[in-house]
Formats: C-alpha cells, structure tokens, sequence
C-alpha cells in the first residue's frame, strides 16, 4: 500500500512538472504600444470654418493711420507730465515678448533680453534716463498688448506691433520703425509655395494679430489653429500639427533660424508697418520716443540694429521715412 501511495505521489510531481514545462515553454502575450497624438500647447484653439470672415479692408477711416506725432527732440531737456513720471519712477515699463527669436528673446550666454525690439526699447530709455539699462521688460502675448496700454502697466509696447486704425482707436503709435510683409513659413519640400497652398492645410496663427484676419479673408479654405505666441507655433509646425505659420517675415525669420527644416515660401500677403505702442493720451511720450526713432535712422544705430539681428531678410533697407501729422 505504502509502495502504491509513493508510486501515486511520484507520477503527481511528475505531472505537475511537466504542466510547469509546459507553460513555461509557451510564448508570454506581449502588449502592443500605444501611441497618442502630441498635446497642443495650452491655450491652442481651433477657428471654425464657418465664422464669420472679416470684411475686406476699404479706405483707412483715419487717415493715414502710420503718421504720428511730431518729435520734440530726444533727451534730457524734454518735459512732460508722462515723461516726468517716469523720470521719478526711475526706469521705463516696456511690454514684449520674450520668446520672439531676432526681436526679444532672452540671451542664451548673458540672460539678458536682446533683440531688435528691445533694443529699440533700451534707446529710449538710453534717451529718457541716461541708461539703457534703466529698463524692466514685461512679457505680453499679442492679444495683451493694447491692454496693457489701455491699462497703463506698461508705459510702451515694443513688440512687432502693426500700426492701423482700429488699434488707433484705443492706443497711440510712434512712427513706423520697421516695414514687414506677411508671408508663410512651411517644412521644405511640403509641396506649399504660396497663400493658395494652404487651401485645405492646416494653418498656425498667433491670436489678437492682423495675420489671422489676413489668413482668414483671403484663403478662407485653410484650417487655422491660435496658439498664444509665435514659439508655439514653430512647436506645432515641428509636431506636423499643421501645415504651415503664417504671419510677418520678419517673425518668420526668427523660426525659421531655429529650425533649418523649415523655409519661408511665396510672396507678400500684406504690408506691416510697425510702430510701439503708447497709451493714448500721453502725448508727451510719443512725441519723446519719435525723436528717439529719429535719432537712431540719422546716427547708424538703426541700421546696426537691423545689420545685429535681420540680416536673414536680405540686404539692409533704409529706415522707415516718417511721416507727422502736425
């Protein structure tokens, strides 16, 4: 009996050994990959096709909205009450955007903010308070900066701004200090060469910017996404989340220089006068920073400035003539 249950309890290790082969042999299940699509950056937001499309631009309903007031020269005799208060602050507000290759963006090595915008900015306070350094920069996005004029928390906005009536109604302009021509930015060899290209693509496109009305009235079949800011953009371009980015070549240029991947393509979708932006009613201010402007078109400084951070554009254009209304 004793010989039975041990010959029993053999064949049962044996068994049990055998089952443990077996599924150990036999292939472990393996899981497949899952792969997501990249989040877009916050704040993204698709434009509908079907909202309404800005109406095509008729004669500018003040005039010639590029012309400004006249300088009163740029140092330290000039008064005013705007100027005063600024003087006493001790250092001039400038709203822009930080991550703005070529125009504001913070140097890798010095940390400091450079670029062809704010350096601009650094001349007037150069002019205003005897140093360029008597400057605190303030990051906007493109829809915040006639706010923060509207607003006075900053005291001039420096920040690829383009002059026209509408932002005229609710802020003032320097003269013009830069002329940028619409354009688009795509990867190479995407087969987009011009604005008829993006019909049916996909179209990246900061919010609060004359760009997205230019896009959206003269190539209605694109697909637009809004991102916050132009650094955005090239992220979703890399990220192939759309097509293409279209705004000034001057911005471009800045991209483009990060990635050499990509290209600008076709020709000019629209004029962009730029000016800085200045709270309505200080008068004072604007006159001030005009004969900054004009300093900097007659002393060279202007055309190193474009010669330091522009050269991408092609060859060094003579500075903006300006135009006064008084």
């Amino acid at each position: 009996m004793r010989s039975a249950r041990g010959i029993l309890a053999v064949l049962v290790v044996a068994a049990l050994a055998s089952g443990c082969t077996s599924d150990s042999s036999a292939p472990t299940p393996t899981k497949s990959p899952v792969y997501t699509d990249p989040p877009l950056p916050a704040k993204a937001v698709p434009v509908f096709t079907d909202s309404p499309v800005p109406p095509a631009p008729g004669t500018p309903r003040c005039g010639d909205p590029t012309a400004s007031l006249r300088p009163t020269g740029a140092g330290t005799a000039a008064r005013g009450p705007t100027i005063d208060a600024i003087r006493a602050r001790g250092r001039l507000l400038v709203g822009l955007d930080t991550g703005s290759n070529l125009f504001s963006y913070r140097d890798p090595v010095s940390g400091a903010i450079v670029g062809f915008d704010a350096d601009i900015a650094r001349e007037v306070a150069r002019d205003l308070l005897g140093s360029p350094d008597l400057i605190e920069f303030r990051s906007l996005g493109s829809a915040e900066r006639e706010a923060a004029l509207q607003n006075r928390t900053v005291d001039l906005v420096a920040k690829t701004m383009t002059i026209n009536c509408e932002r005229r109604e609710k802020v003032a302009f320097s003269t013009v200090y830069l002329h940028a021509n619409q354009r688009v930015l795509a990867v190479k060899n995407s087969g987009i060469r011009s604005l008829a290209d993006l019909a049916g693509r996909r179209v990246c496109i900061v919010s609060g910017t004359t760009s997205l009305e230019h896009i959206r009235r003269d190539q209605p079949a694109a697909t637009i996404l809004t991102v916050p800011s132009w650094a955005d953009c090239l992220v979703v371009l890399q990220q192939r989340q759309v097509d293409a980015v279209s705004t000034d070549d001057a911005v471009l240029a800045g991209l483009a220089a990060q990635d050499p991947y990509t290209e600008l393509v076709g020709g000019s979708i629209s004029e962009e006068p730029y000016g800085i932006g200045i709270p309505k009613g200080n008068d004072d201010l604007v006159r001030f920073v005009n004969g900054t402007l004009e300093r900097i078109r007659n002393d060279g400084t202007w055309v190193g400035l474009y010669q330091k951070y522009l050269p991408s554009l092609g060859p060094v254009p003579a500075p903006p003539a300006p135009t006064y209304q008084d």
